[in-house]
Formats: structure tokens, sequence, C-alpha cells
């Protein structure tokens, strides 16, 4: 029995969602049951998603959903359901592409969606205030100009979900095969050839991008391809996105010189920086990048680490209600420090709101970094959400073993292995699952899990791992490929509760699930299902190439094993 009077949230599993439980908002989560509450009684829905470390999700919780005076209005006005984007990806990217169809232009969160009474989106944002700034309007404005618009208006906002549909559905075109250089040649263009990333601000690693262009310096040995990654490497490694201290990068940086970050740390973000890092090391033998890699590998093993024996997801940025006040430092606090200046940038008035971000400049000794961890340790740590994603999990076997090729003597190859076998207890020889419900899985969990195999496979030649990669490749066709479109939905085939059959091509936190089944059927020796799927993503690449960075890698290690040529998921051997 549905409970819509009342604040369900006390139970779930989530994190996130138990940051709401004693909101004054009669919250719901995301079920057929509540849907069908909506339908019933013909009210519109207001749907809330973010993430446990998300800075902005706290503040619009503070100044909105604990609010009396606005949970009443959204009582009274909407069935209210919040979701975790890390639990529901598939939601997450649905009403993402919603909000960026409604408004024409990137989303993020919290993303403050509002539906009809059939789950069908009609509305959108993202932060809303509690007073009219930044030129967005008040939450409760917006609750109630959007109810009266859907009760003057429902016979009208109901007939456009066909239009809404065709809208988000993917466009295709009949490409079987293209040149792929050009494309990202025209990536590099939109690259900062002085402090490195994306130009402008803010500033995102982007990594599915630089790991498609080391692919492509390995195949070619052309210095155009590498140079942006020695740029990013470099600025990742030295700046403030990079906790000096214990390891690990920071989400993003506000600032287009990679010093101020969004002090949320990500597990998605740590193991791809691992990946690059790892991948950039047999490219160029740096000791002082070692450690880096090193430090930031033993920090997810020491501080990710959940009861379960696997990763959690994420840190908050937060502690004591204050931004980044776990990680910056006041000048008295550090002045006193022998020699910092040597090694930190340090100045009395700080770089950050008249308080410290630390920028290295010369590798600092232990000692510095022993007197900083004690300052350090007196404050209270950041929010740990320890939610466990199999993707995640699995990307973090496929860095460890990335690591061990340029790290040997750390033993990150048995690690890797002892990781797989938690995976192996509690999902393959039960049930595959994305987080916390049985029921719901993705297919980047598949496409992962069975990367990770291929990778376990290549540097244990133990035939366990490759023929368990063949037969979950076999299950997610079965679960989530389309016979009629060639391509892998988002979420299962046969259980979707949702509008809309997701069908994901674009790279966003991790690289795609379909360009990361692309590569691991190609290893499989799939030649078969690698040629429809290659056709298929090569049909979507002339429309969302600047989306694409992972399945333009896959797509040129499909033509060139079909071509016979020496190469690999990481590139080609040279002749000569």
């Amino acid at each position: 029995m549905i409970q819509i009077k009342k604040n369900i949230l006390s139970d779930n599993l989530s994190p996130y969602l138990k940051q709401h439980k004693d909101n004054p908002v009669n919250w719901q989560v995301w079920s057929k049951d509540t849907l069908e509450f909506a339908k019933k009684n013909k009210k519109p829905i207001l749907l809330s998603i973010g993430y446990a470390s998300c800075h902005w999700c706290h503040v619009m919780a503070h100044e909105s959903f604990e609010d009396k005076e606005t949970a009443k209005i959204m009582n009274d006005l909407f069935i209210n359901i919040k979701v975790d984007r890390e639990e529901r990806p598939d939601l997450d990217f649905i009403f993402q592409s919603s909000y960026q169809l409604f408004n024409q232009t990137g989303g993020g969160w919290p993303l403050t969606m509002f539906l009809d009474e059939n789950g069908v989106p009609f509305m959108g944002g993202t932060y809303f205030p509690k007073v009219s700034q930044y030129n967005i309007p008040a939450f409760k404005d917006v609750l109630k100009k959007v109810s009266d618009a859907y009760n003057n208006q429902r016979e009208n906002i109901i007939k456009q979900k066909d239009l809404i549909i065709k809208n988000l559905d993917l466009k295709k075109n009949s490409v079987l095969n293209q040149d792929l250089e050009p494309i990202l040649e025209n990536s590099l263009s939109y690259l900062d050839k002085s402090k490195g990333g994306y130009k402008g601000a803010p500033k995102f690693p982007t990594f599915n991008l630089f790991e498609t262009l080391l692919y492509f310096y390995n195949k070619s040995n052309d210095k155009k391809y590498l140079e942006p990654v020695d740029l990013l490497i470099k600025q990742l490694c030295s700046k403030g996105i990079y906790d000096h201290l214990v390891g690990g990068i920071s989400r993003y940086t506000v600032d287009e010189d990679w010093i101020v970050p969004h002090f949320e740390k990500m597990l998605y973000d740590n193991v791809q920086f691992i990946l690059l890092l790892s991948k950039y090391c047999k490219i160029k033998v740096s000791e002082y990048y070692k450690k880096k890699l090193e430090q930031t590998i033993e920090f997810l093993k020491k501080d990710f680490l959940n009861k379960e024996g696997l990763l959690g997801s994420a840190y908050d940025a937060d502690s004591d209600g204050e931004e980044g006040k776990y990680y910056v430092f006041t000048y008295d606090e550090i002045k006193g420090i022998k020699n910092i200046q040597k090694y930190f940038e340090i100045e009395p008035e700080g770089n950050w709101k008249n308080k410290i971000i630390l920028i290295e400049k010369e590798e600092p000794n232990q000692e510095i970094i022993k007197k900083l961890l004690e300052i350090r340790s007196k404050r209270k740590k950041p929010f740990f959400d320890d939610k466990t994603q199999l993707d995640l999990n699995c990307l973090w076997i496929s860095s460890l073993l990335a690591a061990n090729e340029v790290l040997p003597s750390k033993g990150y190859l048995k690690v890797a292995e002892n990781f797989f076998s938690l995976i192996e207890n509690k999902y393959i020889k039960n049930r595959i699952y994305h987080s916390y419900s049985k029921e719901i899985v993705f297919i980047e969990d598949y496409a992962f899990l069975i990367n990770a195999l291929n990778d376990l496979y290549d540097k244990t030649m133990n035939f366990k791992y490759k023929d368990l990669a063949m037969k979950l490749s076999k299950d997610a066709i079965a679960k989530f490929y389309l016979d009629n479109k060639n391509i892998f939905q988002k979420n299962l085939k046969n259980n979707n509760d949702t509008f809309f059959d997701p069908i994901d091509i674009g790279d966003n936190t991790i690289p795609n699930g379909n360009a990361i089944m692309l590569i691991n059927f190609i290893r499989l020796g799939m030649m078969d299902e690698a040629k429809k799927l290659s056709d298929s993503l090569n049909g979507f690449l002339n429309i969302y190439k600047t989306h694409m960075m992972t399945s333009i890698r896959a797509l040129d290690f499909y033509n060139n094993i079909k071509e016979g040529k020496n190469c690999n998921e990481q590139g080609c051997k040279l002749n000569g």
C-alpha cells in the first residue's frame, strides 16, 4: 500500500535518499506503484534527481526541501519523487536528455523535472533558489506556475508525449564507414593549448577524450595526440584539483587554471585518472607521476573501501556545512612549517576566499606532508557515500591491472584478482545487478565486467576469465540488445519502467557502454556481433560525433582488426 502522504525515504538504502528522510516533503521513490498512483489521481509529478556528494543538491535541500512552507506547496500540488542518479543512471539519462531538449542547454544536478501524470516530462530546470536570484525564479513561484499551467493545459500537455519521444529518439544516417581521425582532430581545436583540458571554465578532466588521444598516439606516433595528454597530466598532478596529501582528484575546478576544485571526490573520476596515468606512464616513464599513481591507488584502497570490501561511490565536497573546509588551510595554520613555501604556493592572502588550496611547486618531502596531515586530522571528514556500483568496481579492476604494468612490484595484479573474487561471489554466482535493487542492472555493468574479465585474461592467460567474458557477452545480448536497431538499450529491455526506451551512445562520466561492448566483442573474436554494432555506431557518429570519443576509439580498433593489423584496444604496433 503506497503511503503518499508520508516521506518514505527513512528505510531506503541509498545514502542520498536517506539525507532527505527528515524533509517535510512527502518524498516517494520511483516505482510502478508511485507512477500508477499519479496516473489514477491525475496529479503531476515533481522529480528531483541528485547524488550524495552534490554541493548544489545540498543547497537546494537546505533552502527548499527543509522549508515547511515550500514543502506544503510541493505536497499539495505534486507527487514528489526523489532519485539517486547513481542508483538509477537510466532515469538520469532520460530526464537529462529531456531537460536538454526543453532548454537547449546542458543539464546538471540537482535536476528538477516536472512530469505529467503518466511520467512524461513537460518542463524542467536544475537548481532553483528559495528567493529569486542569479536570474533564476524562486522555487515556490515555479511550483505554483507549473501547477497552474498543468491544470489549465492538462490535455495538451499529455498529448505532447509522442512528440517528445520523437525528439528524444536518436537520429541515424546510413554511413557504415568513415575517416575517424578528422573527427578527433576537430576536437583538438577545442582544447586549451596553454592550460590543458577544454578551453574556458569550469575545467573537467574529460578522460574519454584523452584516452582516445593516447590510443591514436600509440597507433600513429603523432605528437599532436600526445601533447594535450602531457599538459593535462601535468595540471592534474600539480594543481589544486589534486589532493597532494593523500592522493586522488576532485570532480573539476571552477576556474580555468585548475586551482579551485569543486571538492567532491568521485570514484568514477579517480579510477579513470589511474587508468589514464598508467597508460601515460607506459609511454613516458616518470618517477614523479608513478608516485602520484601509487598515492591515488592507495588512497582508494584505504579511504573508498566499504563494509563489503568493495569501493564506495564518493566523498562530499562539504564538511560542517562548508565547502572545502576539510581540504584548505589558513596562512596562520601552515606558515610555521619549515620550508613549506619551497614546495607549495603559499601567500598570506591565500588563493581562494582567504584560504590556501595547495598548489605544488616542487615535490614535497614526507615531513611536510605529515605536518599538514596532522592539521587536517583534527577536522571532520566529509560524508562518504559507501554505495557499491558494479560498473565502477569493474573499472577499478581494469585500472589496477593497467597500473600493475608500470608498478609491477606493488602487487596490483593480486589486488585486482582479489577484488574480482568479491565480485564473482556477490554477483556472478548469484545475480548481476547495479547497486541496491537486484532487479536493476544496466548495459554498463555488463560492459565493464566483461572488459575487466578481458583484462584479467590478458594478464593471467587464465581461460576461466575469457570463458566467463564470452558467456556474459551472450547474456548481455539477450537482455539489452535491440535487434531492430542493432544497439544495446541502457536498461533491461524487458523491464523498463519509463515512458521511453533509453539508447545511450555518448560518453558521460564513464565511457559509453555500447562503445565498450564493441571493444569487448573484438577482443573476444565475436566479429559478426562487432560488425553489426560497428555499423550502427557509425550511423550515429556523423550526427553525435563530439559525444562519442570512446566510440571513435572502438570503431578504429574494429577497422584495424578487420584489416588484419597488429593492434589491440590500446593501439597498434608500428612497423620499424
